[in-house]
């Protein structure tokens, strides 16, 4: 990957505005929370690792102009309503508000030691810089794990962008395909283009080019077709969110792509860091799915495709029952079923 999607740089954020792709790559300095709220909500910086980064340097770019002389506990109480703040940007993605429990849980225990706000600014920085490097090595892990679970596999089918523009570097889905062309070994992705945002077409398709690793380009309802002329070794996803019992959050379209899969045979994987489980979630039943804006149906990249006053349901993310999900690709391993004893092990690992 040569493509960086968030960096600290120069006292600010910068970071790829994924709202331009692929047309453009441009770059976005971020000074402030609001912008970085902004940034997220408008989805210019995406995917489940990549907007848990992105929000713990927003809640940094909030603390530091902060008054340093109006006590730990105002400090910490206006710290909390900017990680409200933040969080209400997309709450699907765990790791959006993993990150921010982890700077608020880290200024209370300084504050609890009346370590001075100036210096608990300073470790929020540095707590933000860590998660950056840890989601780093841990999607390099993935890349690991998956490599080695695909062998012999020729081409791999993948849905949104789950690769290094939604994380730090290398991706989750995507991870696998990098450390197999790093070794000399080409394995062909099918994108699907991923409604209604395009995802897929605009981003995954764009970074794969740009790396150099063969990819096709697909619609989303070309997925079955393409599965029963025998295109497809196996399917990769992202995750945004997964339960203890497994049951995965990820873009819409994954649940029907996950069904399809198993009545054509193909193993379908989920690849995604341990900051990506949440074991205090019981089922999908309880991941908050995210809707969003109508016009994104309507209205698509500014061209009128339906009818006026049309009524339009439009969730951003579906769960696909672990029952359909043939393995996880973590940082820590590949987990097989049976889940929810694996999974409870994982968390106490993680």
């Amino acid at each position: 990957m040569t493509l960086k999607t968030i960096q600290w740089l120069d006292n600010a954020v910068l970071i790829v505005d994924q709202t331009l792709l692929p047309a453009e790559l441009a770059y976005e300095r971020i000074e402030t929370i609001e912008s970085m709220r902004d940034a997220i909500k408008r989805l210019k910086i995406r995917g489940a690792p990549a907007i848990g980064i992105a929000a713990a340097f927003g809640l940094y770019l909030g603390a530091r102009v902060l008054p340093d002389g109006h006590g730990n506990e105002v400090f910490l109480s206006a710290l909390h309503n900017m990680a409200d703040y933040l969080a209400s940007s997309r709450p699907t993605a765990v790791n959006l508000v993993r990150a921010l429990d982890r700077l608020t849980g880290k200024a209370a225990a300084l504050t609890a030691g009346s370590v001075p706000i100036a210096r608990i600014k300073e470790r929020l920085l540095e707590e933000s810089l860590l998660i950056l490097e840890e989601d780093r090595r841990m999607c390099r892990s993935i890349g690991e794990h998956g490599f080695a679970l695909l062998k012999g596999k020729k081409t791999v089918l993948t849905h949104c962008n789950a690769g290094g523009l939604a994380t730090s570097e290398y991706g989750t889905a995507l991870a696998p395909i990098y450390v197999a062309f790093e070794r000399g070994r080409v394995i062909r992705v099918f994108a699907d283009e991923t409604r209604p945002l395009l995802q897929g077409a605009r981003i995954t398709a764009f970074e794969l080019r740009s790396a150099g690793i063969p990819v096709t380009l697909i619609c989303d309802n070309m997925a079955a077709a393409v599965m029963a002329q025998g295109k497809i070794d196996a399917v990769v996803v992202g995750a945004d969110r997964i339960a203890a019992n497994g049951d995965t959050a990820n873009k819409i379209g994954t649940y029907g792509l996950a069904i399809v899969a198993r009545a054509h045979g193909v193993p379908f994987y989920v690849a995604a860091p341990t900051s990506t489980f949440d074991p205090a979630c019981a089922s999908g039943k309880e991941i908050p799915i995210e809707e969003r804006e109508e016009a994104e149906i309507t209205d698509g990249f500014g061209r009128r495709t339906a009818p006026e006053g049309i009524e339009v349901y439009n969730p951003a993310f579906d769960v696909t029952p672990a029952r359909y999900i043939t393995a996880f690709i973590t940082d820590q391993g590949v987990i097989d079923p049976p889940y929810p004893d694996k999974l409870r092990a994982l968390f106490g690992q993680a």
